[in-house]
């Protein structure tokens, strides 16, 4: 990912001031922040934290793509808050995913009086992904639950519980990533697919939101960069 956004970044005009990576934690101070407009943050579920919050410290606007993190989202919107800084967080920063999202929605308010249809989803990703299920995955079981009084929590498993909506996570070598919702009934299914070809959309969703944020103030998601 990080080298795919410094593509699209160089692409659309930016200079790339900073590069962090495992061999130079070092590096990653406030005054070398201070050097940039924003910073975008994709590492591993148990730095993301510790990232966010030196940007912010460093008032540098950040924008966040790692998953698996989130039960720490109260102590980042309390940085955020007490710094008067900037932060972005999304699953997902891909344009059609986050545009597959609001669909998801929709499917699932249509489906709430069918009671015939049950769902599940279906996640697949490249073998080097640390966390199952994909932060996709539970955004679009969030979604469901949300407009889908049927289901009212989501299990990393098959399941015959008609409360539970179960999520299926794949790890398979060298696919970006790729969703799936299916909803079956005795009679038929409804389905509703997203397919990555490659990791250019996360990264060009990444640099627009770090573009977005410039010069803003609290907290943000893609929704708000898209006008979704």
């Amino acid at each position: 990912m990080g080298k795919a956004i410094e593509e699209i970044a160089i692409e659309r005009g930016h200079t790339i001031v900073l590069k962090i990576a495992s061999t130079n934690k070092e590096d990653l101070t406030a005054s070398n922040l201070k050097k940039a407009d924003a910073a975008i943050e994709f590492s591993h579920p148990g730095k993301a934290v510790e990232h966010i919050i030196t940007c912010l410290n460093a008032g540098i606007p950040v924008v966040c793509g790692t998953t698996g993190w989130l039960n720490h989202i109260s102590e980042i919107e309390n940085v955020c808050k007490a710094t008067k800084g900037t932060f972005l967080f999304a699953s997902n920063f891909s344009i059609g995913v986050n545009i597959f999202f609001e669909i998801n929605k929709r499917l699932a308010a249509l489906l709430n009086d069918q009671k015939q249809y049950d769902v599940h989803i279906e996640e697949i990703h490249h073998t080097e992904k640390k966390d199952a299920p994909s932060g996709t995955a539970i955004s679009l079981a969030d979604g469901i639950i949300d407009n889908l009084d049927r289901k009212l929590k989501w299990v990393n498993e098959p399941t015959d519980s008609p409360e539970e909506l179960s999520i299926i996570s794949k790890r398979v070598d060298s696919v970006p990533g790729t969703h799936s919702i299916k909803y079956s009934s005795p009679v038929d299914d409804i389905e509703i697919i997203h397919t990555a070809h490659n990791r250019k959309g996360f990264a060009e969703g990444a640099v627009l939101a770090a573009e977005f944020i410039v010069g803003r103030r609290g907290m943000f998601t893609m929704k708000d960069v898209l006008g979704v």
